[in-house]
């Protein structure tokens, strides 16, 4: 009995096949860094285990097992893994992207959404569009458009001032200095920064804080950091104080957070 070829891991080989889906499956080791690239053809792109930090000129996403990151065709991002990561990816031809989101969001993945990519990526590359295969994969479009967005990003600015002390928070999410001591740093006056951040971010610099805070606890939850180290790491004056903020950013503890999902 003949065997069945293996499919590619090399996403080139699935930006012009002649479908409108390709499906691929690819392991990564934690820590693993995709460096800045990008494709002809839109993804969604998912992990079964494992958290994803997908980043673009734009902003930053992380994406745990119960959430996947549309990326439109030709945007260049990046993707650095926490703990082991099972990445399935969808790569979307651009006539069937075109009535798909028109730019980066985190969605929601619904239980049938991932049984249906996990189920695409068992399929060959040239499925049959005509039969059961051309179903599924026209199931998870409509699913992927029906699906809601999560807040899991991380806006950047384009202001250099605020663009600074921005990317010195998502490197250093821990670091308590106040609005005004920032202001100092970038060269501007609190009230001014308070301003570039509601205006070029949408959010107070506290929320963007807690954001950039929160972020970066889903990727170190994703590899086995003890949640007491995260906590004080991100400037929480106690794991309660941490456990609190979490829980209202997204319905669970810390704790149970990728067991719930």
């Amino acid at each position: 009995m003949a065997r069945t070829r293996a499919k590619s891991t090399d996403p080139r080989d699935y930006q012009r096949v002649a479908r409108p889906v390709a499906a691929m499956a690819k392991d990564f080791a934690d820590g693993f860094h995709i460096v800045p690239h990008h494709h002809e053809r839109a993804q969604l792109i998912f992990a079964a285990r494992g958290v994803m930090t997908v980043g673009t000129e734009a902003g930053t996403w992380v994406v745990p097992p119960q959430r996947a990151v549309w990326m439109p065709a030709h945007v260049t991002h990046e993707i650095r893994m926490s703990g082991a990561v099972s990445m399935r990816t969808l790569y979307v031809r651009n006539a069937e992207a075109e009535a798909l989101p028109p730019a980066v969001r985190v969605i929601a993945v619904s239980p049938l959404l991932r049984e249906l990519i996990l189920r695409a990526c068992e399929l060959p590359v040239l499925y049959d569009e005509a039969g059961p295969q051309g179903r599924v994969m026209a199931m998870l479009l409509d699913e992927i458009a029906a699906l809601p967005s999560v807040a899991l990003d991380l806006k950047m600015p384009v202001d250099p001032r605020l663009e600074r002390v921005c990317r010195a928070l998502r490197a250093e999410p821990g670091d308590d200095r106040t609005l005004d001591d920032w202001a100092r740093e970038a060269g501007a006056s609190g009230r001014t920064l308070a301003r570039l951040f509601q205006k070029e971010t949408g959010l107070s610099f506290a929320d963007w804080r807690q954001q950039a805070r929160l972020l970066a606890a889903m990727a170190r939850l994703a590899a086995g950091q003890p949640i007491t180290r995260i906590a004080l790491d991100l400037g929480y004056d106690s794991v309660s104080a941490f456990s609190a903020m979490f829980r209202r950013a997204l319905g669970a503890p810390p704790s149970r957070y990728f067991t719930d999902g």
